[in-house]
């Protein structure tokens, strides 16, 4: 929206011209308009000032503020939900499919913010930058339980640490119960 007013007129609708006296009618210098490219019409006892085409324009641009980009923010949003995830460990694959959508979701912020009137350009880095990171975790995670699997001798040890567990458990556990 452009709003278009006089050099030198205020808001209020008053004349701020320094000498200019506020009785309708006076010139303080008769014969010269204290504000060039204002047309003077006078009719019987009123006096009316009328800009001319060649007058001085001040211009006031209202303009929307830049919005950030919904997919950017999604982007940081995910990226950390995933990296919370990959470091809790139990839910690593929660985390990896995570990290590939923040992914995605970065890429697109990224594009939006190149659009006029939208930002979020370091919000989808941000998100990007933490999908990478939990994508990378989730990956070596996944690497390293793979192997350990893989590995005969390393099966053998576990299933000898969850026997000697199982024996250390009771034979039967006493739940009271209430009013008891």
């Amino acid at each position: 929206m452009i709003e278009r007013e006089p050099a030198g007129a205020s808001a209020a609708g008053h004349d701020p011209v320094p000498g200019r006296d506020p009785v309708p009618g006076r010139d303080p210098v008769p014969g010269r308009d204290p504000v060039p490219g204002r047309e003077r019409v006078v009719t019987d006892d009123r006096v009316t000032d009328r800009t001319t085409a060649a007058a001085p324009f001040e211009e006031r641009v209202t303009t929307k503020p830049a919005k950030t980009s919904v997919a950017a923010a999604l982007a940081l949003a995910v990226g950390t939900a995933a990296l919370v995830c990959v470091l809790s460990l139990v839910l690593s694959p929660v985390g990896l499919v995570l990290s590939l959508v923040g992914l995605v979701l970065g890429i697109v912020g990224l594009r939006a913010a190149r659009r006029l009137g939208v930002t979020g350009r370091g919000v989808a880095i941000a998100g990007i930058v933490l999908s990478i990171v939990s994508l990378v975790l989730s990956i070596a995670y996944v690497a390293g339980v793979v192997t350990v699997l893989n590995n005969d001798r390393m099966v053998e040890q576990l299933e000898q640490q969850l026997d000697r567990v199982r024996d250390q458990l009771p034979d039967s556990i006493q739940v009271p119960q209430p009013g008891e």
